[in-house]
């Protein structure tokens, strides 16, 4: 089946009891056993009717055999790293979301899993971090907020050859522009957060592997340290992965209009979009993914505080951190999303004061870049009237 019949049909049989065409509710915390140990579910932390649905569209969604639903993007990382013993090394993207950066760095470090962070867009680099007691390589792309990209196939090729298992964060583009074990990954995950629920009321993650051994942990892990998310942000979710295939053609098409408009402008120093020919790595992203996705990230002429001002004058784009619901947001990494990083931390990966990351949602793509102009040109000009 294609994506949107597997959006729609996967994990969302009608009910037998009822008929019914959306499978119901399961607020239940406990279930009857038809005797001592005979029974489908038997208590909602280790599983549960909306949660399995919502796991089979994953895995579906994601071509994997195991789906994992828990409680936040974060609880996804950290179950990924408890399973792996003490003593442990893993190699990470260097420009990755802030949120796993303080995992790896304040929390996986405390019980004695240490991470190098490393520049992927050369495999050589990866080559040379590995250690005797590497085990895992994390990889995001496209990364957050910079939108690098790495190649996911080559990187895991050698990952795999210095028997590591490849993690690869997909958040940026859902299963629908990039499907990361096709691509020779051990394990996608997601925060379903933003694009997988993409209506900013529900917060989630996600995970899928084909590896039965690496599930058979994570089951028991999901379960045994409990960060698994409610029946109703389930059965949410699912139903947001049901229009998944129409919202990401839209956030893609206006990402690429806004990208262009910055593009054009001279209110602006640079753009930041996969979609464009002037990124770096565009023939990577035009051959590793279906699309470009919704995230666009430029640096407006001037310094934070013609960012400020920018973002204060939207009115479309609303000052927000997170991602990926319908309406656009904009935030400033530097003073927000990646704050926690130090300043030279910062500047090392290009995360400068007057970078700006949009999602960019599916309104009309016309209102979108008016907004866009408006904003620039207050800001901007305004940043002109500032005495020196």
């Amino acid at each position: 089946y294609g994506f949107g019949t597997l959006a729609i049909h996967a994990g969302s049989e009608p009910d037998p009891a009822t008929g019914a065409v959306i499978p119901p509710l399961s607020l239940s915390t406990t279930f009857k056993q038809r005797a001592v140990g005979d029974f489908v579910y038997e208590y909602s932390r280790s599983d549960n009717p909306n949660r399995s649905n919502l796991e089979a569209a994953i895995a579906a969604l994601e071509h994997a055999t195991h789906g994992f639903a828990f409680s936040s993007g974060s609880a996804t990382t950290a179950t990924l790293l408890n399973t792996l013993p003490p003593g442990s090394h893993v190699i990470s993207v260097n420009d990755v979301y802030g949120g796993t950066h303080r995992y790896l760095n304040k929390v996986a470090s405390s019980v004695g899993v240490e991470t190098s962070f490393v520049d992927l867009a050369d495999i050589n680099n990866l080559r040379d971090a590995v250690r005797d007691n590497t085990r895992m390589l994390w990889i995001e792309t496209p990364t957050n907020p910079t939108l690098r990209l790495v190649d996911i196939a080559a990187t895991a090729e050698v990952a795999h050859a210095a028997g590591l298992f490849v993690v690869v964060d997909n958040t940026f583009l859902s299963p629908y522009f990039q499907t990361p074990l096709d691509l020779g990954a051990d394990v996608v995950v997601h925060s379903a957060t933003k694009y997988i629920n993409g209506h900013s009321d529900v917060v989630m993650g996600v995970a899928a592997t084909n590896n039965d051994a690496l599930a058979s942990k994570i089951r028991f892990l999901q379960n045994a340290i409990g960060a698994v998310p409610s029946p109703f942000d389930c059965y949410q979710a699912q139903r947001g992965i049901k229009t998944l295939h129409l919202r990401m053609r839209q956030h893609a098409e206006n990402a690429q209009v806004v990208a262009e408009a910055l593009e054009a402008s001279p209110l602006v120093d640079s753009v930041i979009y996969p979609g464009l020919a002037s990124h770096p790595q565009h023939e990577l992203a035009r051959r590793q993914m279906h699309g470009f996705g919704g995230m666009v990230s430029f640096r407006i002429k001037g310094d934070t505080h013609t960012a400020d001002r920018f973002l204060q004058r939207t009115r479309l784009f609303t000052l927000a951190e997170s991602l990926g619901g319908v309406e656009s947001l904009a935030e400033l990494p530097a003073r927000m999303t990646h704050a926690g990083l130090a300043p030279e931390e910062r500047a090392e990966l290009g995360i400068t004061d007057n970078l700006i990351r949009l999602s960019v949602g599916v309104e009309d793509a016309a209102d979108l870049v008016d907004d866009i102009q408006q904003a620039l040109a207050s800001a901007v000009s305004e940043n002109a009237k500032q005495p020196f």
